[in-house]
C-alpha cells in the first residue's frame, strides 16, 4: 500500500509539473544559451549536454526534480539518504543524497552546468517545482485515513 501511495503521489506531482513547466516555456519563448553564444560569442562552441528543440524556460528537470522531491520528502521525511547507481553501468560512479531535496538541487543545477540553461531556469523551476509539489502535498490524499480504516476493519 505505501509503495502503491508514493507512486500515486509523485506521478501526480510529476504530471503537474510537467503541464507547468511545459506551459511557461510555450508561454515565454526564451531562446537556449547555445543560440546566444553560437551567435555574439562564439559560433562554434556547444554545451556539455544536447541543446533541445524546444524553448529554455523555465527549467524541467528544475521543476519536476523538486516537485517529486518535495512530494517524497512528505512521505518518506527529510533526512531520507539514499544512493543512486543508475548510471553506473554507463561507467559513472554512484551518487550519494542526504535527501531527496539534495538530489533535486543537483539536478536542477546539472543543466545549467550542461550548458542548456541559464541560471534563472534553473533558480525559477526549483521555485515553480517546490510550489506544484506543495500544491500536491496539501491537496491531493491518497491514504487511507487511519480513523476511516479502523472503522472498516471493525464493520
Amino acid at each position: 500500500m505505501e509503495t502503491i501511495n508514493a507512486y500515486t503521489n509523485v506521478s501526480i506531482a510529476l504530471f503537474d509539473s510537467f503541464i507547468s513547466c511545459w506551459d511557461e516555456k510555450w508561454d515565454t519563448l526564451i531562446v537556449r544559451p547555445e543560440t546566444l553564444i553560437n551567435q555574439y560569442y562564439d559560433e562554434q562552441w556547444l554545451p556539455l549536454l544536447q541543446t533541445p528543440p524546444f524553448p529554455e524556460y523555465t527549467s524541467g528537470h528544475s521543476v519536476i526534480s523538486r516537485a517529486a522531491a518535495v512530494t517524497l520528502t512528505d512521505l518518506f521525511g527529510d533526512n531520507f539518504s539514499f544512493t543512486d547507481t543508475s548510471e553506473v553501468a554507463y561507467g559513472l560512479g554512484q551518487r550519494k543524497y542526504n535527501s531527496f531535496i539534495h538530489a533535486s538541487e543537483e539536478a536542477a543545477i546539472s543543466r545549467f552546468y550542461g550548458g542548456i540553461h541559464y541560471m534563472m531556469a534553473i533558480d525559477e523551476g526549483v521555485t515553480q517545482g517546490q510550489a506544484v509539489g506543495d500544491y500536491v502535498v496539501q491537496k491531493i490524499q491518497t491514504k487511507v485515513r487511519s480513523s476511516i480504516s479502523d472503522n472498516f476493519n471493525k464493520e
